[in-house]
C-alpha cells in the first residue's frame, strides 16, 4: 500500500509541475503592459480650436491645442491626426526663421515623453486643421483623431473659442517662408 501512495503522490508531484510549467508558459506569453496600446497610456486635457468663421471656399485653416500625457515607460509619437471639420489635419511647429516667426509641418511628429507631457499651444506644436469644411463658431466642438506611431488613435473632443493671437507664417518647409494671411489666422 505504502508503495501506491508514492506513486500516486510522484504522479500528483509531477502533474503539479507539469502545470506550474505550463501556467509558468502561459504567463510569459501574456502582453506585458510594454505592448499595451500607446493610446492607452495617454491622457488629453484641456483640448480646445481656434474658432474659424473662414467658409470651405476659403481654404481656411484653424488650429487645436490641448495637453497630452504620456503616462508609460517609454516616449510616445504623434505622426498624425484627422478630424470631422477639416479636409486634412498636420502636424504643426512654429519657429524661428530669418527674424521671423514661421510655422511648418513637424519632421517626425510630436514626442510625448515618457512619464511626461507636451503641451500643444499657440506659438509652439499644435495639430493644424488645413481645408477647413464648415464655419466653426465659438461654442462649437470639433472632433480630433490622433493616431500614434504604433498605430492606436485616440479621440479628442476640442471646444471651439475666440483666439486673436500668434499670426505665424505658414512655411510647408524652413527654407521657403509663405507669408501671412492665407493660413486663415493661425494659433
Amino acid at each position: 500500500m505504502a508503495r501506491r501512495y508514492l506513486l500516486r503522490s510522484a504522479g500528483l508531484t509531477a502533474f503539479a509541475a507539469a502545470a506550474l510549467v505550463s501556467a509558468t508558459s502561459i504567463t510569459a506569453c501574456t502582453p506585458d503592459t510594454d505592448d499595451a496600446a500607446d493610446a492607452d497610456s495617454v491622457t488629453v486635457s484641456q483640448p480646445w480650436i481656434k474658432a474659424s468663421d473662414h467658409p470651405a471656399a476659403d481654404n481656411a485653416m484653424t488650429s487645436a491645442f490641448a495637453v497630452v500625457e504620456n503616462s508609460s515607460d517609454h516616449d510616445i509619437r504623434i505622426v498624425g491626426a484627422s478630424s470631422d471639420v477639416a479636409k486634412n489635419v498636420e502636424l504643426h511647429e512654429v519657429v524661428e526663421s530669418g527674424g521671423e516667426t514661421t510655422m511648418r509641418e513637424v519632421d517626425g511628429g510630436i514626442v510625448v515623453p515618457a512619464n511626461g507631457s507636451v503641451i500643444l499651444d499657440p506659438g509652439g506644436e499644435h495639430f493644424m486643421l488645413m481645408d477647413v469644411t464648415k464655419p466653426i463658431r465659438a461654442g462649437d466642438v470639433a472632433t480630433i483623431t490622433a493616431r500614434f506611431d504604433d498605430g492606436s488613435t485616440e479621440t479628442i473632443d476640442a471646444l471651439a473659442r475666440d483666439f486673436d493671437g500668434n499670426q505665424e507664417n505658414y512655411s510647408p518647409s524652413a527654407a521657403a517662408p509663405v507669408e501671412g494671411g492665407a493660413h486663415g489666422g493661425h494659433s
